[in-house]
């Protein structure tokens, strides 16, 4: 395990890995948020696991970014899954922000769920301490150490599932989160993994290693041991980077997906009294009438999630639905199609 009193001036490394990573590698979109006049004096927090690529993110903002370097803040939460490890990474992290002179927020699992520890639980109590401590501090800007090998286990984990264009364009560079009052930036989407680790041990920094990410309880894992190598080994060729294909087609389908909740956003009409009107959406492509639908729904007060089956029901009664019929939102409502409204009432 990395032993930070072993490690040179953290600021040292972080020239040396600049040095190495220049700005200009780091993704576009990025760059361009962060140099906007705008955006100057807000506040920039870092989500830090202790890990290469989100001690790497850490470094090469305080390097490349001088004058935001009194404005960083860092986030770390410790899942105390792992024992004395999952300790010594809260201290690894701590010991780099004191080298940097970065100022820490460190938190921890208290409750976890009974019956075992998931993927998706772990994800969540470490989202709502961000959200947490973002709060606190009013501090509205996350960024997060996502590169290109996060875009291909993503990709393929969501292509299991049957995600359309919205989840096939994740993780986003710039993805604003108007109603949780932030946006996350993932300045190293451009970036393979090797890239980042072998940069990062060129500079003299260290990292903590975490043992469970060899576990194959977790799908991700599973997906990142085997399905991302075979993938990348099948699709060798020379002159062909599939982590770079990869990251193309995901800046496409985001294209993609903006346009199509661009159109939804023009054609929605949704009155005064929570009533959607459905001339506006005859003779339309069906992937912008389901973004219609999905604004109209999450506007109305049956507060439930349908799932797919669900939705796309309530989707047909759109389309081609009759005046009068109705269909269950669950949680005591219901959509009632007019000739002219899609309406929520009351059971």
């Amino acid at each position: 395990m990395p032993n930070p009193t072993k490690t040179k001036s953290w600021s040292g490394v972080a020239h040396a890995l600049a040095a190495a990573i220049p700005a200009g590698r780091l993704h576009p979109a990025v760059r361009r948020w962060l140099d906007a006049p705008e955006n100057g004096a807000k506040r920039i927090a870092v989500a830090l696991s202790g890990g290469a690529d989100s001690v790497a993110l850490l470094l090469l903002l305080w390097a490349h970014w001088p004058a935001r370097r009194e404005r960083l803040l860092a986030l770390h939460f410790n899942h105390r899954l792992r024992g004395r490890a999952s300790a010594g990474d809260a201290r690894f992290c701590a010991a780099v922000c004191r080298g940097l002179g970065v100022e820490l927020v460190a938190g921890g699992w208290t409750k976890r769920p009974v019956g075992g520890v998931t993927e998706g639980a772990a994800r969540a109590a470490r989202l709502a301490f961000f959200a947490a401590a973002l709060g606190r501090r009013r501090v509205g800007v996350l960024c997060t150490g996502h590169h290109r090998d996060d875009l291909a286990e993503t990709f393929f984990m969501r292509l299991a599932r049957g995600a359309g264009t919205g989840g096939l364009a994740a993780p986003r560079p710039v993805h604003p989160q108007p109603a949780l009052g932030r946006v996350v930036l993932r300045p190293l989407l451009t970036l393979d993994k090797s890239a980042l680790i072998a940069a990062l041990r060129a500079a003299g920094g260290r990292w903590r290693e975490d043992a469970s990410n060899g576990s194959a309880a977790h799908l991700r894992n599973r997906v990142r041991a085997a399905l991302v190598p075979a993938w990348r080994a099948v699709a060798a060729e020379p002159g062909r980077d599939a982590l770079g294909g990869l990251a193309l087609s995901r800046e496409l389908l985001e294209e993609d997906d903006d346009a199509l909740e661009a159109w939804g956003g023009r054609v929605a009409r949704i009155d005064a009294r929570g009533g959607l009107a459905l001339r506006p959406l005859e003779g339309l492509p069906r992937a912008v009438v389901r973004r219609v639908v999905r604004r109209w729904l999450e506007s109305t007060p049956a507060r439930t999630d349908l799932n797919r089956a669900g939705f796309n029901a309530l989707l047909d009664l759109v389309v081609s639905g009759r005046p009068g019929a109705r269909h269950s939102l669950g949680a005591g409502h219901f959509a009632a199609r007019g000739r002219t409204r899609l309406t929520c009432v009351a059971a």
